[in-house]
């Protein structure tokens, strides 16, 4: 079906390169546990597993001392339980994250082998583990990480179990399952079993739609989310009397099995978006990246195959089914993020690496050559770029050592043919997120003012109470990394409280300043919305102006 020789041709790059190329992709990606944690939602995360680590209550989730009703528990629980281990700091918070990245890199190889080769597998793997926003997602950690690691697993478990009579690969297909609902809610399910149904339909494999153990996967996906739906119940089916959303007698049940899913789906559910049907084909081509129009040439080839060939029985259809039905229920929905296609990245990994091993037509395997060269130039053009209109300090040895560093990797790709763009855009890529994770983020970190405030507040050995305002927007950075529990009033109920630091924006800061001289300044801090970069804030020349204050004050 395909050239032996271009198999041969994959197999001695991949015996030379795949360990070392593995290897220090994790390490650029594990360099993400020490950098603080950005605004909003990781923070906001972060600040309701360390408050569950503190009370000791794995129950109720809470923010600013009133019950959250959004995501469901399992990602808080395995956050908790490394910030009870390791303290309250960046690598407690994103550690059990970045294991469950790592279980997705598994599994991602593990089903690749079984579809497909090794060679296929190696570089499925190392396409999921350079796609950029895993990368970026084990930075700003929410509950893709986990994702990524229980869906690919729960599909790779669930796949051996259909090959075998019931036993332990259909309980573990089914607990990592019962994970994913406790991260994401019942829809996760659609991502997992849509492979199956496309793939049995297409092969007419009609047996396995009746078969017992499916029916036991579903009694077991139930027995293993039951500690998510207990928690629900205790906070809020037994107590109609709290106010969620603005209403009292709010089911936690009802809004994990429907507003949070079907609510959000066609937008009538509490939280709300506006939905794109193009949405995620355009987010791919930066999400996905350096792996991005390879993919699509992916996607068009198996859809191809699909509309145009009866010869289903020789073939795979779970990772199109997964990727495909998720993207499209995606698509269709009222509420869209980038972060949601993440989930799908393992399938979308695999596909990629089939379509480059078996590229074997002249015109294709040009094309595919021709793209990942120019990313490979287009990437460390762009770093530069970044380099010199952000400002760092040193910008000689910065851009110097860019510039040697990506001359340095051309010439260890420097092998003709497919394999050696691969490697080049690889390296790239690796070059870029070493960068970002190492030099950028540090550097752009300066200016969350919520971190950065608590980090003042310890260094100048602050022990008094600590106060926000609940008329100000909430910092949950602040609330994270602060020694002492962040606590929040109201404006009124300042005039009361004696030897306490207050944290709050230059606006209200002023006021405060002039209508009581108990107050002084403590520290005066820059702020940027770091999560949402701008051409005025990344140009040293316009930073300033792009900035706002934040201040700590403190009442004698």
């Amino acid at each position: 079906m395909y050239p032996s020789d271009a198999q041969s041709h994959w197999e001695t790059w991949l015996n030379r390169w795949f360990r070392p190329l593995l290897i220090t992709s994790i390490l650029v990606n594990a360099g993400a546990l020490f950098i603080t944690i950005l605004e909003p939602d990781g923070a906001l995360y972060a600040s309701i597993s360390r408050t569950m680590a503190d009370s000791g209550d794995f129950i109720n989730l809470k923010v600013e001392g009133r019950d959250w009703l959004d995501k469901p528990h399992f990602p808080f629980w395995m956050a908790a339980f490394s910030i009870k281990l390791f303290g309250a700091n960046s690598f407690a918070y994103k550690f059990p994250a970045l294991l469950f990245w790592l279980l997705g890199a598994f599994y991602t190889y593990r089903l690749a082998l079984e579809f497909y080769s090794k060679q296929v597998a190696q570089i499925a793997t190392l396409v999921y583990v350079t796609a950029a926003h895993l990368v970026i997602s084990n930075n700003d950690v929410r509950a893709e990480p986990y994702l990524t690691g229980l869906v690919a697993g729960s599909v790779y478990h669930y796949y051996k179990a259909s090959q075998q009579k019931i036993g332990w690969q259909l309980v573990a297909g089914s607990l990592l399952a019962g994970m994913a609902l406790m991260t994401k809610g019942p829809f996760i399910l659609i991502t997992i079993g849509a492979g199956f149904i496309l793939h049995w339909c297409l092969r007419k494999e009609w047996r396995q739609f009746l078969h017992p153990r499916w029916w036991l996967a579903l009694l077991l996906v139930g027995l293993f989310t039951l500690p998510e739906l207990l928690c629900l119940y205790w906070q809020f089916d037994s107590h109609p009397e709290k106010t969620v959303f603005g209403r009292t007698n709010v089911s936690g049940i009802r809004f994990f099995f429907w507003d949070s899913q079907f609510g959000r789906f066609f937008n009538t559910g509490p939280i709300r978006g506006k939905g794109d049907p193009t949405f995620y084909l355009h987010t791919l081509l930066w999400a996905f990246l350096p792996w991005s129009l390879l993919l699509y040439a992916a996607l068009y080839g198996r859809l191809k195959s699909l509309l145009t060939s009866r010869l289903y029985q020789s073939r795979e259809f779970i990772t199109l089914g997964c990727a495909g039905f998720t993207l499209l229920l995606f698509s269709l929905s009222r509420f869209q993020l980038p972060h949601y296609s993440n989930i799908i990245f393992p399938f979308l990994a695999i596909m990629t690496a089939d379509f480059i091993v078996h590229v074997y037509k002249k015109g294709a395997l040009k094309a595919a050559w021709w793209c990942q060269q120019v990313l490979a130039i287009l990437l460390p053009l762009l770093l530069l770029a970044l380099a010199f209109f952000y400002g760092f300090p040193h910008p000689v040895l910065v851009m110097g050592g860019l510039l040697l560093l990506a001359a340095l990797l051309f010439w260890l790709f420097r092998q003709p043919g497919l394999p050696g763009a691969l490697g080049r855009s690889t390296g790239m890529a690796l070059l870029v997120y070493a960068f970002i994770n190492f030099l950028f983020y540090p550097a752009i970190l300066r200016y969350q003012s919520g971190s950065q405030a608590a980090f003042t507040l310890a260094s100048r050995q602050w022990t008094g109470p600590v106060f926000m305002v609940r008329e100000a927007p909430a910092s949950y950075s602040l609330a994270y990394y602060l020694p002492q529990p962040l606590q929040f009033c109201r404006l009124e109920d300042l005039s009361a409280k004696k030897q306490v630091a207050l944290f709050v924006p230059e606006q209200l800061a002023d006021s405060l300043l002039n209508a009581d001289p108990a107050y002084r300044v403590f520290a005066r801090l820059p702020h940027f919305h770091i999560s949402q970069l701008t051409g005025k804030f990344i140009n040293q020349q316009t930073r300033d102006s792009a900035l706002q204050q934040q201040l700590i004050l403190v009442k004698d």
